[in-house]
């Protein structure tokens, strides 16, 4: 069977059962309370059809099919089946306070409006107010928030799907999901080829025999924390400063370190602090780097945790101004004569600064390199907001300040000379126009598993953006979006990540963060050209580990992207990109 017909059995099954899982994995998302007894959906050309919530109810709690759902049941695969009855089950440890916050917030009301469009009351009006009701009502049970529950509280006797759209939701979905898994495997592939041809050059290195980048450096570190606070803006915001001992370094023979020590600057993601990449933050230090871990106050954990418990507003549109600001007003302090920094004088080199974002915080990061608002993307992509991407609904909040006609004035920071971006958001409010302006070297980062941020949209697709000399794509395989941050699935954290949404084994990945940050800022801050083969295929296959395999390319264009997702390359073989 040649993998056309595959691809379009596949596409004629997703067709056919896309009436049953349309019902249980769109309801997965959200549905509003009275008492909801019936779901309706209109199937051309056979006509309107319902199911009894009862019956759905039923095969939730017991597994029985009574015959009308049967006729919907049958068309999916027994695998998946047991996998809706799971997810009917689910009970989503939130309260009514965080409903209530979030579905009241402009944000919650963007992601409410777009699930209206998806299901509707009886007369197909008030879609919002009763998704919403239902939601919070559903939150407020002894049970919990569950599908079930949200079904039984809709305030309306029919939910009516939009089955059209949910057909073309699914049938987009699955287009995307078998493009991301094509072109994560033609990296892996490319990344394969590139480090055998690497062997047979002079470049060719045995990494064994070298300094193993993994395993912290040989200088001693000190942690002291620092307030900044900045009377313009009205925005105070702590800082760790991770500072390197200025003295002999361990295992080394009398090497010393001295000023101006290099700078990092860590910038987190949403709902996220300095605790999360403190190890990486750590790691640098081990080898001689300053880092400085700020935790932006507009969306760091403690803000999103008062917004959930009803003490905060919800995080503004303005975060996508301040946090740029927080990291110039960071710098500008410690280039100030202040007495405050008097013992730093001369310790830091603030005219090379390195960045390391995570989510946001990538976004924050390519920024001050060069990239600015993409005002035409937004306004077309936002006014509405259609996308599959989550990440979006976050990066349309640029589509309130172009309405409220706030001057976004160029973030950019000279100062910063490279940039780490992982799982980075970036596609709409950047977009090609704003990181084609980025000069300095930049290093993309991204897993396949990610659904906040995903890997082609987000960091592939802008990978072939960005024009500067010096650019890194690398993608961890079955890696999500919180792979490689630390310190977010304990039960004391703001937002615990549950283990499905942290994935396999993060430690790994957190490994390739410390040894790609190592040879990425040495080389590109510090100019020691020795660290240059560290940023290869062939040192990414040395360290990677399954099941999160490392691939790292240098150059992809988009024209070779393209026949990567349309599956030219799989036809011929990932070699007939490189060759004409």
């Amino acid at each position: 069977m040649t993998p056309k017909n595959t691809k379009q059995q596949h596409y004629l099954k997703t067709i056919l059962s896309a009436v049953s899982s349309s019902i249980f994995s769109i309801l997965a998302s959200a549905t509003p309370g009275l008492s909801a007894s019936r779901i309706a959906f209109y199937y051309p050309p056979l006509g309107e059809f319902t199911i009894s919530a009862d019956d759905i109810e039923l095969f939730a709690k017991e597994g029985k099919i009574t015959e009308d759902l049967a006729f919907y049941i049958n068309r999916i695969p027994k695998a998946q089946r047991s996998q809706f009855r799971e997810l009917l089950n689910t009970r989503f440890q939130v309260n009514a306070t965080l409903v209530s916050q979030f579905t009241y917030s402009q944000l919650g009301e963007k992601v409410v409006e777009r699930l209206g469009t998806l299901l509707q009351t009886e007369s197909r009006a008030g879609n919002f107010f009763a998704l919403r009701s239902a939601l919070i009502l559903s939150a407020n049970e002894p049970q919990g928030l569950n599908i079930v529950n949200i079904i039984r509280r809709y305030p309306s006797h029919t939910i009516r799907l939009n089955f059209s759209e949910i057909q073309g939701i699914t049938n987009e979905l699955n287009s995307l999901l078998n493009k991301r898994d094509a072109v994560v495997a033609q990296l892996k592939e490319l990344t394969a080829i590139e480090a055998k041809n690497q062997l047979n050059t002079k470049a060719n290195i045995d990494f064994a025999q070298q300094r193993d980048l993994r395993i912290a450096g040989g200088f001693t570190w000190r942690k002291q924390p620092v307030v900044m606070n900045d009377l313009f803006r009205k925005r105070v915001f702590a800082v760790d400063m991770y500072l390197p001992q200025t003295q002999i370094q361990r295992g080394e023979t009398g090497q010393k370190i001295k000023p101006p020590l290099p700078l990092i600057v860590i910038s987190h993601g949403v709902a996220e602090d300095r605790e999360t990449f403190a190890y990486t933050a750590q790691h640098l230090a081990s080898y001689g780097f300053a880092v400085a871990v700020l935790e932006h106050p507009g969306s760091d954990a403690t803000k999103i945790q008062q917004y959930f418990s009803g003490l905060s507003s919800p995080p503004e549109a303005r975060e996508l101004i301040n946090r740029p600001l927080d990291i110039k007003f960071l710098l500008d302090e410690l280039q100030s004569n202040k007495k405050s920094y008097a013992n730093w004088k001369g310790l830091f080199n603030l005219s090379e600064v390195g960045i390391i974002g995570h989510s946001y915080g990538g976004y924050t990061g390519l920024t001050l390199a060069g990239a600015n608002l993409d005002e035409a993307g937004i306004r077309k992509n936002c006014n509405p907001n259609k996308s599959l991407n989550l990440s979006v609904f976050l990066q349309c909040r640029a589509n309130e300040l172009l309405q409220e006609r706030v001057v976004v004035s160029n973030l950019q920071d000279s100062r910063i000379k490279a940039v780490m971006a992982i799982n980075p958001l970036n596609s709409v409010v950047l977009g090609k126009q704003g990181l084609s302006k980025i000069q300095v070297p930049v290093m993309l980062m991204g897993g396949s598993q990610d659904i906040i941020t995903p890997l082609v949209p987000e960091q592939v697709i802008p990978f072939t953006w960005l024009q500067t000399k010096n650019k890194y794509l690398a993608t961890i395989e079955n890696a999500t979006h919180f792979s490689t941050a630390e310190k977010l699935d304990n039960s004391q954290g703001v937002l615990p990540v549950p283990k499905q949404l942290v994935g396999p084994d993060p430690a790994i990945a957190q490994t390739y963060v410390k040894s790609l940050s190592v040879a990425f800022f040495q080389t590109h801050l510090l100019n020691q050209q020795q660290y240059q083969p560290y940023l290869s295929a062939a040192y990414s296959q040395y360290i990677s580990q399954a099941p999160l395999n490392l691939s790292f390319v240098k150059s992809l264009t988009a024209e070779e992207l393209q026949k990567m997702m349309d599956g030219e390359s799989g036809k011929r073989g990932i070699r007939s990109l490189l060759m004409p």
